[in-house]
């Protein structure tokens, strides 16, 4: 089921995450939002900037589900802790829940949107492994792994690319991970990912081109633009594993990705 007002539909999403994530932390568990509504939580401020681009799901809505990633040593408690609370265990998606690797699937407390939370890993088109990250930020996952989580998708789509813009024009690219873009950590992980690596820079390059389509002011085109840039090149620099050498050997001869379907 959808809700009815698009706008309202963003800002309970984004309320009821908030408070889950503090509700879980007060029960002593990392559970953290990812996915469009992490999006929003860092980009409160743009509200005109996401007006312009008009970010709009498959479903026609602005954020149609919900996202968290916890820790799997703790997925028991967890689970009970979300029901607890009010959220509905969707037993017939959660049969079709291997797809995306171990994760668990709920329909959120008024049972209008799913919300899925996966554990340790997000195992889509490529990997993230959120070992030890989840503590880096709150109520979200990192800024780096946000980026990875958009750009790992192979086929890439217009709403994801729009969620990356967004975050793109409203922080800058680092070293660190308080408000910034951790260029160097996102750099690591893929010089030890030829697949990872091949995906994510082509979809960089598909934004760069993409920007003079969306509904930007100059500066905001030049900032997102340069920030892609300063990325890249970090990306560029970092030194490549024996691993990833390999790997690009074989280039794109060999599929360096995994087939993902949705869930309904």
């Amino acid at each position: 089921m959808s809700a009815t007002n698009e706008g309202s539909g963003s800002e309970y999403v984004t309320a009821l995450c908030s408070k889950t994530i503090d509700q879980a932390k007060e029960e002593g568990l990392f559970l953290r939002v990812i996915g469009a509504v992490a999006v929003r939580i860092h980009t409160r401020d743009l509200t005109d900037l996401h007006r312009r681009l008009g970010r709009k799901a498959a479903s026609g809505e602005e954020i149609s589900d919900i996202d968290y990633v916890s820790y799997r040593k703790t997925r028991g408690k967890v689970e009970k802790f979300l029901e607890k609370i009010g959220y509905t265990p969707d037993h017939a998606a959660q049969m079709l829940a291997w797809v995306w690797g171990e994760r668990a699937v709920y329909l959120e407390p008024q049972g209008k949107y799913h919300a899925d939370v996966f554990f340790d890993k997000l195992e889509m088109c490529h990997t993230i492994d959120f070992k030890n990250r989840l503590e880096v930020d709150f109520p979200t996952i990192p800024l780096a792994e946000l980026m990875m989580e958009k750009m790992q998708i192979v086929q890439i789509n217009e709403k994801d690319l729009k969620d990356c813009t967004a975050l793109l024009f409203g922080h800058d690219i680092g070293s660190e991970d308080c408000e910034v873009i951790n260029g160097r950590y996102i750099a690591k992980v893929l010089a030890n990912d030829w697949g990872f690596w091949y995906t994510m820079t082509t979809n960089l390059q598909k934004l760069k081109a993409y920007l003079p389509k969306l509904n930007l002011t100059l500066e905001e085109r030049e900032t997102v633009d340069s920030r892609i840039a300063k990325l890249l090149n970090l990306i560029e620099q970092e030194p490549k594993t024996s691993a990833w050498q390999k790997r690009a050997k074989t280039g794109t001869a060999k599929k360096w990705y995994r087939d993902v379907e949705e869930i309904g």
